[in-house]
């Protein structure tokens, strides 16, 4: 029974002192409602200040309080509502004292013995007589939590101040900080637009003109005219040369004034900052009298001040000559000295203007030397501008493109652009068609097509723009280099430039051809005729090497290069090779039947293949480049082309091409070579696919026969070499191979070559 009653006994104090807290909280609150009714009475700075100050001071019952603000300008705080005799304004560096420390570090301060506190500063105490017995100080801080100020009340009148005093201190500045904030900002707002009146009272005559030589002009003869004197100059510094210059002057004539920036009168204001008032101008050692002697002028008197930029930069000065009267006055050059701060504002507005005038004329030079054409639209989808690309593109003048509705203009066959338009102005995202079709003047150009939103600077939308890129030639010169090139090529190359090909090993099968008899061809048909057989029979035979995808190299006179497995590999690269030329010599034969209908002469080629590892790149100089290939097995390929006519042979290919197919190609082995300039002989092969039974009577017999009869010669058995040979002449006469080895067995036999001979032959000729 004891314990509960005990335990009641215990509860009693805490829920007294939770009446207690509850009255203390329900107090703060009515506090800080009549601290926030009370800012609201007041709209100047000044007055917030001292009705915060005064009711801080009355409910922490201390003898004094003030308010300090933040001068970011001069990183000092200052306060202007310190209660007591002292009404004037006191600033301190906002990092010295009691309130320095609050307003750097952000933290609230309790301090009992003001004195014995070594970040306290005894001076304002010194000043006014006051003596700081004990200090409650907190900062005044945003809702987003910067730090504006410090409020602090001094001696607390009966004991100390306490956690409790400081809390409340705390929570009536936060209430008071919005109005502080808003009297702040509503003073800046008055003191800037009094300044702005002022100045537009000041500048507003004689900164109509914000052209640089005509306000010079004005400003001069405003000037004049307010100093009541007889000639006025305004000169300004050229840093490239230091000197002083002028080409505005009242009363002279037409000319320009140029001295050295620390010469004469001019140039020890310039050079020092600092104003000259001289009475007596001839009485002035730093005068110099030759102007007057060269102009007739008389100077009596001269007032010059400086022109000093935003910056504080001196940029020039301002003279005035001779007032009428008497000397130059205090008044006079305190007058000019104004006068000239709103010269320099003149001067940087007119310099601005003139950098703005000079942007806008670099952007349009800019905008008129693209190569692309660029076309604006305004809210009403009218064309608005259109730059000198856009009007070539177009093949318009501007007075037919111009604030015409884009409807109009892009109409009929070009509709795709208002449509791209459309869906631009509803999603607010561009659109690009590559590629795309836009019919101009009865020709359809070939064009990379934009069209994207124009926006300002709160993201409204205020028009669209086009931006046109013709690619017809781009196209031209890609269709053009296909035909000679593999189309890869040809768009690596105008993607990215001749640069990207760098030189590298690869494997690939080399084709050389050349015609037969060029040089009688072209004595019968002339220059002309030459280029036109030429053209006609380079587009035959280029069309059947891209067909098996090869790249046409180069062209050399009448001969063609060309390369398989360059710049992509592929397996069967060899066998594209000979089908290439396989395909090369049947389009000839048809090619040939018809020149023969025609009256024509035959066009006869060799074609020579060669397998090896070559190097493949750009060769040349940074003027002149050539994607091609070199080394021996480009050589062997070249050899074997011209070995065709020693053999009588349309295809030839080396034993490296041969063990490389994987087709099955009718085809014999000719001989075992050493072509010139090496030492290892090569076997190589005719190709004989492309015939028929006319222009290869009986070929299988023949190339059997062919077979026995090579095996025969190398043998050293001359006699049955000679008869079997016989025998392939007999079945097919023009079987120039086989005539030829019945004249090397003839030759043998009757000089027997030496023992090490094995059947090899060594080419003298290239």
């Amino acid at each position: 029974m004891d314990q509960p009653t005990a335990k009641i006994r215990k509860t009693k104090p805490a829920a007294g002192s939770d009446a207690q807290q509850q009255r203390r909280r329900l107090h703060t609150a009515e506090l800080l409602l009549a601290v926030s009714r009370k800012m609201a009475e007041f709209d100047t700075l000044d007055e917030v200040l001292i009705a915060l100050v005064e009711m801080t001071t009355t409910h922490l019952n201390a003898a004094r309080g003030s308010l300090f603000l933040n001068d970011p300008a001069t990183n000092e705080l200052y306060t202007r509502a310190a209660q007591g005799n002292i009404q004037r304004e006191i600033r301190i560096i906002n990092t010295s004292g009691i309130a320095g420390f609050v307003f750097t570090s952000g933290e609230p301060l309790i301090i009992h013995d003001a004195y014995a506190d070594p970040r306290f500063n005894r001076s304002i105490d010194e000043q006014t007589g006051f003596v700081t017995q004990n200090i409650l100080c907190v900062p005044i801080k945003t809702l987003k939590g910067e730090v504006i100020g410090v409020a602090q009340t001094l001696n607390k009148r009966k004991g100390k101040f306490t956690p409790h005093d400081l809390h409340l201190l705390q929570a009536m500045t936060s209430q008071g900080t919005l109005a502080l904030q808003s009297a702040q900002f509503i003073e800046r707002m008055k003191m800037r637009h009094k300044q702005e009146m002022e100045f537009i009272d000041v500048v507003s005559e004689v900164t109509a003109d914000i052209k640089l030589s005509s306000l010079l002009q004005r400003v001069m003869g405003e000037a004049t005219r307010m100093l009541n004197a007889e000639r006025s100059t305004l000169f300004l510094n050229d840093e490239k040369t230091s000197q002083l210059w002028s080409e505005v002057g009242q009363g002279l004539e037409s000319m320009q004034i140029r001295l050295p920036n620390h010469l004469g009168i001019a140039g020890a204001v310039f050079t020092s900052g600092k104003s000259i008032n001289i009475p007596y101008a001839y009485a002035d050692l730093r005068f110099n009298p030759s102007f007057d002697k060269k102009t007739g002028f008389f100077t009596r008197s001269i007032l010059c001040v400086p022109i000093v930029n935003k910056h504080g930069k001196t940029i020039g000065v301002t003279q005035v000559l001779n007032r009428r009267g008497g000397p130059f006055t205090i008044d006079d050059e305190s007058r000019l000295r104004a006068f000239t701060a709103q010269i320099s504002i003149a001067l940087e507005n007119a310099k601005l203007f003139a950098d703005v005038q000079s942007m806008k004329n670099y952007n349009e030079s800019m905008l008129e030397s693209m190569s692309n054409g660029l076309i604006t639209l305004n809210e009403s989808e009218h064309i608005a501008t259109c730059n000198a690309a856009g009007l070539r593109i177009l093949k318009a003048h501007a007075g037919e493109i111009l604030h015409k509705p884009v409807a109009e203009f892009f109409a009929g066959g070009n509709s795709w652009v208002l449509e791209k338009l459309k869906h631009v102005t509803e999603s607010g995202q561009q659109q690009t068609s590559m590629d795309a079709p836009l019919q101009v003047a009865g020709e359809t150009l070939s064009v990379n097509f934009t069209v994207q939103p124009l926006l300002d600077a709160d993201q409204k939308h205020i028009g669209s723009m086009f931006v046109i890129e013709d690619i017809s030639s781009e196209k031209r010169i890609k269709s053009t280099m296909s035909r000679y090139m593999d189309p890869g090529i040809a768009d690596r190359l105008v993607a990215a430039g001749a640069e990207v090909l760098g030189g590298q090993n690869v494997e690939c099968t080399v084709l050389f051809s050349d015609i037969r008899g060029f040089t009688t061809l072209t004595e019968q048909l002339g220059a002309q005729g030459t280029v036109a057989l030429l053209n006609e029979y380079f587009t035959l035979m280029v069309d059947c090497i891209q067909r098996e995808e090869g790249m046409l190299d180069k062209f050399i006179g009448d001969a063609i290069m060309a390369a398989f497995g360059i710049p992509v590999g592929h397996e069967d690269d060899a066998d594209r090779a000979v089908r290439a030329a396989i395909a090369m010599m049947g389009t000839l034969n048809k090619w040939n039947q018809q020149r023969a209908s025609e009256g024509k002469l035959p066009v006869n080629i060799g074609i020579g293949l060669n397998t090896d590892s070559v190097v493949s790149g750009n060769i040349g100089s940074k003027k002149r480049m050539d994607f091609t290939i070199i080394g021996d097995g480009v050589n062997l390929a070249a050899r074997l082309e011209s070995a065709c006519k020693q053999y009588g042979a349309k295809i030839l290919i080396s034993e490296f091409t041969m063990n490389k197919l994987q087709g099955t190609y009718r085809h014999r082995e000719i001989d075992l070579v050493v072509v010139k300039g090496k030492t290892q002989p090569v076997a190589i092969y005719e190709i004989l696919a492309f015939h028929t039974r006319e222009s290869f009577p009986g070929m299988g017999e023949v190339l059997g026969l062919f077979k026995d009869g090579l095996g025969a010669y190398r043998a050293r058995k001359w006699d049955a070499a000679i008869r079997v040979f016989g025998e392939c002449l007999a079945i097919n006469p023009n079987d120039k191979p086989s005539q030829l080895y019945i004249e090397r067995a003839q030759h043998l036999k009757a000089y027997p070559p030496p023992d090490d001979w094995a059947g090899v032959w060594v080419m003298e000729s290239k």
